[in-house]
């Protein structure tokens, strides 16, 4: 009997260790999941205990049609205390769950994000360089890494694309594809790691590079200690809630793993991102950050999961959790985005009262490291109802709507988002009014596209602040030096002036076709937008030695 005790117990105990390494789960029990496989583990223990002190329990091999492998003999009845004992885990659960429930805590719910600052967006929100618009979405840098793979064969067949993920790179904004093992036997053969990354300019659709000087050794959906969350979690992670495993490069372009850490704020909910580790995607050095050390090369910290909960519960309940007649509650849009502004990454969402579909009472920014928020507060489309008036604008083509991103174009706060056909290829842009869905600039460039929507502003009423004047300015002089490219959607030409040869002003072919016919020494004449940087961009040419009279 003694001996049956022991393999009993060592098969539960050897299908426990092999779950844990396998599912890689939390072993802290103030965390659901640690909870939850303790008191399974327990009750199994408990209950095998029970069985064979109070019974008889046998195993055979069956030997006829509808005989039992599993034999149980009753000896005597199982006391309550037993059954009491079984409960104890589960009781905790519950508990646990209740105490940290809203109807308790319904204070702590609304007040986790804490209270953003109030700004103007126009004062706050960077103007934005129209060649550094980011014109490559999530789903076009998945296309575009497609093709890098497509022109090296024997990569594609050992190799699939991770998820995209844009970020700020040595000042540059990118997306960063990862590569990851195609199977099973293309790990085995390859265990010092899949060959590389793509990066994929978010500017420039024609700047795709495939970098394979770096590894990726420890990778999702690899094996035994080579999966990360598992490598994770035996590296110092086994009672630590972790989430959010955001590939990233340093401005070095080393690959790494960024993985938010977190603790519940009450009982089992309200986790709160308290810290990161960093992963060496090729050599599998693990560092562990608290908020006030992360490094300068991460972009993210704060899940956008925990973002948008804690939104929502701000809005939920702002006046308790009995709040019926939805007195003041407010939701984020459907929908959000990931921005840049100052080279800070901030997630952007809109806020609209509960019941509304396409109107947002004001908009928020909050940092993705620090969490500090800002709020803006003014009336205008949401996300998707400026998707469904850019659309509207071009519904004789086809053209779907990448989701938007909200830029500071001429001091007003603009959706920009990239016009796809059905093979999601881009074939125009268009610019969206915030304050004014029905204020919509299309064109098949950039440049071309602005200028519309600048036309459109004129005649906005909304649109208080517009004011062509402060935002160009009208130069002359004599073209020092002229060269054209072809910048991967529209042909651009590039001038200095002899003037002042410490600006390139750069402008779109198609706002002049006297561009083609320019040369050094000519006298032209041109507006250009009023910023601190060298490189101006230019909305309209004149070259003054062709002008009719």
């Amino acid at each position: 009997m003694k001996k049956k005790k022991i393999i009993i117990f060592g098969v539960i105990t050897l299908l426990a260790a092999l779950y844990v390494f396998w599912e890689s789960v939390n072993l802290n029990p103030l965390y659901l999941e640690g909870a939850v496989f303790w008191a399974v583990l327990f009750t199994v223990y408990v209950l095998a205990w029970a069985l064979m002190r109070f019974g008889e329990v046998s195993f055979q091999f069956p030997k006829e049609s509808g005989e039992k492998p599993f034999q149980y003999t009753a000896n005597k009845k199982m006391p309550k205390w037993v059954k009491l004992l079984v409960i104890i885990p589960w009781a905790f659960i519950v508990v646990m769950l209740v105490w940290s429930s809203v109807i308790f805590n319904w204070k702590s719910y609304r007040d986790q994000f804490g209270t953003p600052e109030s700004k103007k967006f126009t004062s706050d929100v960077q103007a934005i360089d129209v060649s550094q618009i980011p014109i490559v979405d999530k789903d076009l840098a998945s296309k575009l890494a497609d093709k890098k793979l497509g022109e090296k064969p024997s990569l594609g067949s050992q190799v699939v694309k991770g998820t995209p993920t844009i970020q700020m790179v040595d000042g540059k904004l990118v997306w960063a594809v990862p590569l990851y093992h195609s199977g099973f036997f293309k790990w085995v053969t390859n265990l010092e790691g899949s060959p590389g990354y793509i990066v994929v300019s978010a500017t420039n659709v024609n700047d795709v590079t495939y970098v394979e000087n770096h590894r990726i050794k420890y990778q999702p959906g690899a094996y035994l200690l080579q999966n990360l969350n598992r490598y994770v979690r035996f590296r110092g992670a086994i009672f630590t809630g972790i989430t959010d495993f955001s590939f990233e490069l340093d401005d070095s372009g080393v690959p790494y793993w960024v993985v938010s850490t977190y603790k519940n704020k009450v009982g089992f909910n309200l986790p709160e991102a308290d810290g990161i580790l960093t992963v060496n995607a090729s050599t599998g050095e693990i560092k562990r950050y608290k908020m006030d050390s992360i490094p300068n090369w991460v972009d993210r910290v704060q899940p956008e999961s925990f973002i948008i909960n804690q939104i929502n519960n701000r809005g939920e309940y702002v006046r308790g959790f009995l709040n019926f007649a939805d007195t003041e509650k407010t939701k984020a849009s459907e929908g959000h985005a990931i921005v840049y502004n100052n080279g800070t990454c901030y997630l952007f969402t809109g806020l609209t009262s509960v019941g509304s579909d396409e109107s947002a009472i004001g908009f928020m920014m909050v940092n993705m490291v620090t969490k500090e928020s800002f709020m803006y507060e003014m009336s205008g489309a949401t996300e998707l109802a400026a998707q469904g008036s850019a659309m509207g604008k071009v519904q004789h083509l086809g053209y779907t709507a990448s989701f938007p991103i909200i830029l500071n174009i001429s001091n007003q706060p603009t959706y920009f988002m990239t016009l796809k056909d059905r093979e999601g290829l881009v074939k125009q842009y268009a610019f969206v009014s915030v304050v004014n869905y029905s204020t919509v600039g299309t064109g098949e460039t950039i440049q071309a596209a602005i200028k519309d929507y600048q036309n459109a502003l004129k005649y906005d009423t909304s649109a208080e602040d517009f004011t062509t004047s402060d935002q160009v300015e009208n130069v002359r002089g004599t073209v020092e030096r002229i060269a054209s490219e072809f910048n991967g959607t529209e042909l651009i030409y590039k001038l200095i002036l002899t003037e002042d040869k410490s600006k390139i002003y750069i402008i779109t072919a198609t706002a002049s076709d006297e561009l083609a016919l320019t040369l050094p020494g000519d006298r032209v004449s041109l507006e250009a937008e009023i910023t601190d940087s060298p490189i101006r961009s230019a909305t309209s040419f004149d070259n003054l030695q062709y002008t009719q009279k």
